[in-house]
């Protein structure tokens, strides 16, 4: 990736693109924004077999390049020539932009009916002024330098997800809707390992849990056609973004799919066995049809109640994972002690199966949408390992803060979580309860606490520092103190000399 003054592309992208926004919300501009760098993707794309197929060499011999079946057979998205991206940048000082490149969307969404009602078209309103549109595109122009399909994917796909993370922040509370923060994404796939097999997610956002994983494998010189993406969101805006965000990326996402009633009542994979499930649902929602799915078949171990999903999202996983399958998911904190309407007993069931495998609190501040604690839950069908055990991990003191109000977790921090957790499951002596941070438990203690999931419980305080004097300590913040009395009287006296000045200056 290039750089210059000494920044990534990507960032410099973000702050043109920021500078270009003016008075559009960031909701909207987003989809404006990431928009434009689908279609920049699929344009190089389609001109790079163009090329080839033009060149007519070995395999491409009396190729048409202007045939649709020939971009078809490679899984190339053909795109007609008022919707290249080089006829867009030689239009882009014109007044009529927005126009075109709104037609050009529609006409993608004709010849490629994988992406209907996928593109948006929104690039000829009023608040969009032509000027900013052209600077847009004349800055996504400056992407994918080089004439590589795999490049350009590799590098826009970067790009758009680190817009998807700019916008969220953006947004604020709004943005983390669609927008699970890339590094507990990343702790949950480290976590999972999910090398080969179906990966499921039944709330999935702007797809970021597929790209990781995705990404997981390449990283683990692992084959990519050996996982296959399975995806449900009730959001059409949401959903639109993820089969942007997939495609970039290469990957297949006929499996998933948009309705707006929701997993809960239209469940668009009813019969869907994962050997993985990986999700971010939405914390404590109320309005989730819990009144109307009294009975159903999914709550095996216990009937949810109406007034928070919690405990609903967990059996859907659960009757989605296969015979060995494995699921993690992020959850609100309370999760882990609540006993409203039934669901401790719930999570006694769930205990007494055998099937939690590993619970970790994480630091404050992750979330951009809630400022409500969070934790992870890994659940294991029929474990072979640590059966009757829970690895708790306390990660509350790990992390960073990125500005005021969120936190993130970097490599380090991911690899200490995800290699306890690991070395745990080996069943050899590189694991090792740490004070403060992690303890195996068995399920004979979390019933004796009533079967509370809190990790806090069970992993005690950190042990204090070897070389900690506490005297000397007490010195220091005792000195500390004497200097800030001092000020203080000092700041006292400098007041009341102002106010008797005022006070004969009044009575004069």
């Amino acid at each position: 990736m290039t750089k210059t003054n000494n920044e990534p592309i990507e960032k410099q992208l973000w702050q043109t693109a920021d500078k270009l926004r003016k008075n559009i919300d960031a909701a909207e501009y987003k989809h404006i924004v990431l928009g434009l760098m689908f279609l920049k993707y699929i344009s190089d794309s389609f001109e790079e077999l163009y090329k080839k197929l033009k060149s007519g060499d070995g395999d491409y011999s009396g190729a048409d390049p202007e045939d649709k079946d020939e971009y078809k057979a490679e899984n190339v998205f053909f795109v007609p020539a008022k919707a290249r991206w080089n006829f867009l940048k030689s239009q882009a000082k014109q007044p009529e932009i927005g126009k075109d490149v709104d037609s050009a969307m529609d006409e993608i969404e004709k010849e490629n009916p994988q992406l209907k009602g996928v593109l948006p078209k929104v690039y000829a309103r009023g608040n969009l002024d032509p000027a900013s549109l052209g600077g847009l595109i004349d800055s996504i122009s400056n992407i994918a330098l080089g004439d590589a399909k795999a490049r350009s994917a590799d590098i826009l796909g970067h790009v758009f997800e680190y817009f998807l993370g700019e916008f969220a922040l953006a947004e604020g509370k709004k943005g983390g809707q669609f927008y699970t923060p890339r590094c507990v994404v990343a702790l949950l796939v480290e976590m999972l390992e999910p090398y080969q097999g179906r990966v499921f997610d039944p709330c999935c956002g702007s797809g970021g849990m597929f790209v990781q994983s995705e990404k997981f494998v390449k990283e683990h010189q692992g084959r990519i056609n050996d996982i296959s993406i399975y995806g449900q969101e009730s959001n059409q805006t949401t959903w639109r973004l993820a089969k942007m965000n997939l495609a970039i990326r290469g990957i297949d996402s006929s499996q998933v799919k948009w309705n707006n009633e929701g997993s809960f009542l239209n469940d668009a994979h009813k019969d869907l066995k994962a050997d993985f499930i990986i999700a971010n649902p939405p914390f404590n929602i109320s309005d989730w049809s819990g009144e109307l799915l009294r009975g159903d078949g999914r709550w095996k171990y216990g009937e949810p109640p109406a007034g928070n999903a919690n405990y609903a999202w967990i059996q859907h996983f659960l009757y989605h994972l296969s015979p060995s399958g494995k699921a993690g998911f992020v959850l609100a904190k309370g999760a882990l002690t609540s006993k409203t309407s039934g669901e401790g007993d719930i999570r006694k069931n769930l205990i007494d199966a055998d099937l939690v495998d590993c619970v970790v609190n994480l630091p404050a501040k992750l979330f951009l949408n809630t400022q409500i604690p969070a934790s992870l839950w890994f659940l294991k069908r029929g474990k072979t390992k640590r059966k009757g055990e829970i690895l708790f991990i306390d990660a509350r003191n790990l992390g960073y803060l990125i500005n005021r109000r969120t936190k993130d977790l970097n490599g380090e921090d991911i690899a200490k979580i995800s290699s306890t957790y690991h070395k745990w499951l080996k069943e050899n002596e590189t694991y090792q309860d740490i004070k403060g941070f992690c303890k195996s438990v068995n399920i004979e203690e979390v019933a004796s606490k009533d079967y509370v999931l809190t990790p806090g419980r069970y992993v005690g305080l950190e042990e204090a520092e070897d070389d900690f004097d506490f005297a000397e300590k007490f010195t220091s913040l005792r000195g500390e103190l004497k200097q800030q009395m001092a000020k203080e009287a000092e700041l006292n006296e400098r007041i009341l000399t102002n106010l008797s000045k005022i006070n004969i200056s009044t009575n004069q």
